[in-house]
C-alpha cells in the first residue's frame, strides 16, 4: 500500500470537515427548535397579532368554510 500524497490526506480531512460541520449545523437546528418551541399557543398568538381576519387566515390554511 502506498503512501497517501499530501493532497490526498487534505482532501479527506476537507471532507470529514464538512461532515462535521453539516453536523453542527443540524445540531444548531435541533437546539434552535428546544429554545423557540412551536406550540399551538404561540401560534395562536401571533395569528392574534397578525389582525387577519378568520376568512383571511382560513384562505391562508386553504380551508373552506
Amino acid at each position: 500500500m502506498a503512501a497517501k500524497t499530501s493532497e490526498e490526506r487534505i482532501k479527506l480531512i476537507d471532507e470529514k470537515i464538512s461532515k462535521k460541520e453539516a453536523e453542527i449545523e443540524e445540531l444548531k437546528a435541533k437546539k434552535e427548535k428546544l429554545l423557540h418551541p412551536v406550540t399551538m399557543k404561540t401560534v395562536m398568538d401571533k395569528i392574534k397579532e397578525s389582525k387577519l381576519s378568520p376568512e383571511e387566515i382560513a384562505k391562508k390554511l386553504g380551508l373552506e368554510l
